[in-house]
């Protein structure tokens, strides 16, 4: 007998992304209340804001929107029940966290590093791309940290993450976090809960987007 096909949700997202921070703490608990398989799609931002002739995120190149973000941050965070610290160095290099997301593709512990590092980033104000810092985690988690930092910083995981980021290039990814379902492209952390009910196959709720 056919199974079917497997509900599933890919989050691109990046660590030194702020409304990344959003949804790699909120989406596997949403995913299991929607019988969705969350897919882990690490992704460097940098080359995708080049392409488009920004030389840094569009909230330091634009001040306005930057002032706009972090006090939208504040409130989301709140909304969200999340902790939240202005980080002192926006945006922050999140390489190494990356590629270990990369190794330990799979794992069923991704999630929880994932949610660690950002709180490292957005929380702690801590530095996320030493091996001291994100061995810590690893270790806290039971993870063999020497071999998975070995692993991370080998030249086909490093080949990996830059394959990875011009496949985000060539699907039309412009910021993170991204969702897809399928083919079928969603857009910021406020699209998160659209994209797991097209995932499950329910209807969108107009009445949590005030529509």
């Amino acid at each position: 007998m056919t199974k079917p096909p497997v509900k599933a949700i890919e989050l691109w997202f990046e660590f030194g992304s702020n409304y990344s921070y959003l949804s790699v703490m909120r989406i596997e608990a949403l995913a299991a209340a929607h019988e969705v398989q969350v897919k882990w799609r690490p992704f460097l931002l940098g080359p995708i804001f080049q392409a488009l002739g920004w030389t840094s995120s569009p909230f330091v190149v634009q001040k306005e929107k930057g002032a706009y973000v972090w006090k939208d941050m504040e409130r989301q965070c709140a909304k969200y029940g999340l902790p939240w610290t202005k980080p002192t160095q926006f945006p922050r290099l999140g390489l190494l966290p990356l590629r270990v997301m990369l190794a330990a593709e799979g794992a069923p512990w991704i999630g929880e590093f994932a949610r660690r590092v950002m709180l490292l980033n957005f929380h702690r104000d801590r530095e996320i791309n030493s091996p001291e810092a994100i061995g810590a985690i690893l270790a806290e988690l039971g993870q063999p940290v020497d071999t998975l930092l070995a692993r991370a910083t080998s030249d086909p995981v490093k080949a990996r993450l830059r394959a990875q980021t011009e496949e985000a290039r060539a699907r039309g990814i412009f910021g993170a976090p991204t969702f897809f379902v399928g083919d079928e492209l969603f857009w910021g952390n406020d699209r998160l809960e659209d994209a797991l009910a097209f995932a499950a196959g329910r209807p969108l709720d107009a009445s949590v987007q005030g529509g």
